[in-house]
């Protein structure tokens, strides 16, 4: 049995695995996001900030609750444990942006975005330890990856942008919009992963998993394994 544990504070995120069978124990990463992007030498590619952002987060939880997650997991009859951590920004104009936490910088963002478009990069990692050792755990794989997804931006006026930013919605998210919500007015279309726009790549998650010798099946609730 395996014990699926979602290292992210993200609504989104949490609600594509629970529509995709999985319930995951979530832990919120400490993670100093800025910090840590900016501890980065100059010139690191794109693709790598966001695994590295999302391998901290992942890792932090380990270390952080791993011995707890470990001895819940060994009660509820698991085996395995693995640990999966999630970043996002945008990649507009040969830029990274990330969560604009501000009304006033998600405006000025979506003045330079309406009418053109951007890519949605996405930094997975997953985390595998055994829990077969008397230790509390032992990590047996770890490996990143990045899901890129273009996103066409609409148009919207003024007044429909104002409201939008003024529901606080986009505010946290990377590249200060949404899809599956009230943001979805206002993108066009998109070319690529629909669930990595919200946060987390399902396709790409089975890879990962499948590299680590998991099939996807393992980590979805029971009643639906038959």
């Amino acid at each position: 049995m395996i014990a699926f544990v979602l290292a992210s504070a993200s609504p989104s995120r949490l609600h594509i695995l629970e529509q995709a069978g999985v319930d995951p124990l979530v832990r919120h990463p400490e993670v100093d996001e800025d910090a840590l992007q900016a501890a980065l030498p100059t010139g690191t590619p794109h693709v790598r900030v966001v695994e590295e952002l999302a391998r901290a987060k992942a890792e932090d939880v380990l270390h952080r609750e791993g011995a707890q997650l470990a001895e819940e997991a060994r009660s509820a009859g698991a085996d395995t444990l693995i640990v999966v951590g999630c970043d996002s920004m945008l990649l507009v104009d040969g830029r990274l942006e990330g969560k604009p936490h501000t009304y006033e910088r998600a405006l000025e963002r979506w003045h330079k975005m309406r009418g053109r478009h951007g890519v949605l990069l996405t930094g997975h990692a997953l985390i595998v330890a055994d829990l077969a050792d008397d230790a509390p755990y032992a990590v047996t794989f770890s490996d990143s990856d990045t899901s890129d997804t273009t996103v066409h931006f609409g148009a919207p006026s003024d007044a429909d942008l104002d409201v939008y930013l003024r529901t606080g919605e986009p505010l946290e998210c990377a590249g200060a919009f949404t899809i599956e919500s009230l943001g979805g007015w206002f993108i066009d279309r998109i070319e690529g992963d629909p669930s990595s726009v919200i946060g987390l790549s399902l396709p790409l998650l089975r890879r990962l998993l499948e590299a680590a010798g998991i099939n996807a099946h393992r980590v979805w609730r029971p009643e639906l394994r038959g």
